[in-house]
């Protein structure tokens, strides 16, 4: 059973996505049960590689309520789970092509939490204002039936 716990909405605007990807997500024990809370954000979350290994950037996880001593620091790098072939795959198609790697989606799969890694490259400003447009129109049309 699969729960979505944040989404990042924002990049679907703003970038277009070519491939996504399921990866783990290594974390402490409060953050998961801030997260189970609802109290992630994934506005300006991203991931980039360093020795080999993938890791996720400004993911802000509120400090759990009761987590006291145990809380850790909101903004903290964490380190993502993929396997390795998938990791090289990736590490050459974001050097090669400028593209870049954005969080999607945060959920619960199987009683484990798991993030949607989406491989985007950026959009221009008319392509925003064509897709406004269209929305636009199409809720139009629906509106009028």
């Amino acid at each position: 059973m699969i729960k979505q716990l944040a989404a990042n909405r924002k990049a679907f605007y703003d970038y277009e996505i070519l491939e996504t990807y399921e990866a783990g997500i290594v974390l402490k024990g409060t953050e998961v049960k801030s997260i189970r809370a609802g109290k992630a954000n994934l506005r300006d979350s991203f991931g980039r590689f360093d020795k080999g290994e993938l890791f996720v950037f400004n993911m802000h996880i509120t400090p759990y309520d009761y987590g006291n001593i145990y809380n850790v620091a909101p903004l903290r790098t964490r380190k993502l789970l993929l396997h390795k072939e998938e990791i090289k795959r990736l590490i050459g198609k974001v050097t090669q092509k400028g593209l870049t790697l954005v969080v999607t989606k945060l959920y619960a799969k199987d009683n484990r939490i798991k993030l949607e890694l989406a491989l985007v490259r950026g959009k221009k400003q008319y392509d925003k204002r064509e897709q406004i447009k269209k929305r636009d129109l199409d809720r139009e049309s629906r509106h009028k039936m």
